[in-house]
């Protein structure tokens, strides 16, 4: 589904991605590990174009996208949930979720699949985003970005500053949407347990480079663990 190749990205006079090269699959969990700093967010802006690439190549189905708009890559079918959230505290959770379809017709409905998935955004549609709990506004965040039906989802350290029940119910989702075989999903986290529950692959960046690949039944054997360690 997602193809990358040899990417590389500069600020000033920074190389900040070095010759980044990896594929997500669909009906797989592809993890992203690695200390702070390392250049981890920033390939996920430059996969939506919030930030330009120097070179490479971007392919979404086979199509290179690494010079269209982020909301080209948006309607070509990638979802995106950025680190922080950054939903619209002031919109109601019915409001939010309609940003997610911003580009389809007004008529086009909430896809109901989203109140399953996530049942207390439902009970919540007209509460404003800013009064959710951090938890429940990364709920809303991962479905306002399912609510275009993506064919990958990017997620951006989904689980930083949320609670323990709410971490489970995250994850619970995303291997739900893997499994179902028609999206792949580009997960960027620091809590490795997380990580490697739900790694079909891993990768593990430093300096802007990859240093370690492979499938995630062989992260702890590999010493992952101690790879990416603070």
């Amino acid at each position: 589904m997602l193809t990358v190749k040899n990417v590389n990205q500069y600020y000033g006079g920074s190389h900040i991605l070095r010759d980044v090269s990896l594929q997500a699959h669909l009906g797989k969990v592809t993890v992203l590990l690695g200390r702070n700093g390392v250049g981890k967010t920033t390939l996920l802006k430059s996969l939506m174009g919030l930030v330009p690439i120097k070179t490479g190549t971007i392919e979404l189905d086979g199509k290179a996208i690494q010079n269209a708009t982020p909301y080209e890559r948006a309607r070509a079918g990638i979802g995106f949930v950025p680190q922080g959230r950054e939903i619209f505290a002031r919109l109601t959770v019915e409001e939010n979720l309609r940003m997610g379809l911003a580009y389809k017709s007004g008529k086009t409905p909430i896809p109901a699949e989203l109140y399953e998935l996530f049942p207390v955004l439902q009970q919540m549609l007209n509460r404003r985003g800013g009064d959710l709990s951090g938890g429940q506004q990364q709920q809303l965040a991962i479905a306002r970005a399912l609510a275009a039906k993506p064919r990958l989802l990017i997620l951006d350290e989904p689980t930083e500053g949320i609670q323990p029940s709410i971490i489970k119910d995250i994850g619970r989702v995303i291997r739900m949407l893997a499994d179902r075989g028609d999206m792949a999903i580009l997960l960027v986290e620091q809590y490795y347990d997380f990580a490697q529950e739900l790694a079909d692959d891993y990768l593990v960046m430093e300096r802007g480079e990859f240093i370690a690949r492979g499938p995630g039944s062989e992260m702890e054997a590999k010493g992952i663990r101690q790879l990416v360690a603070i």
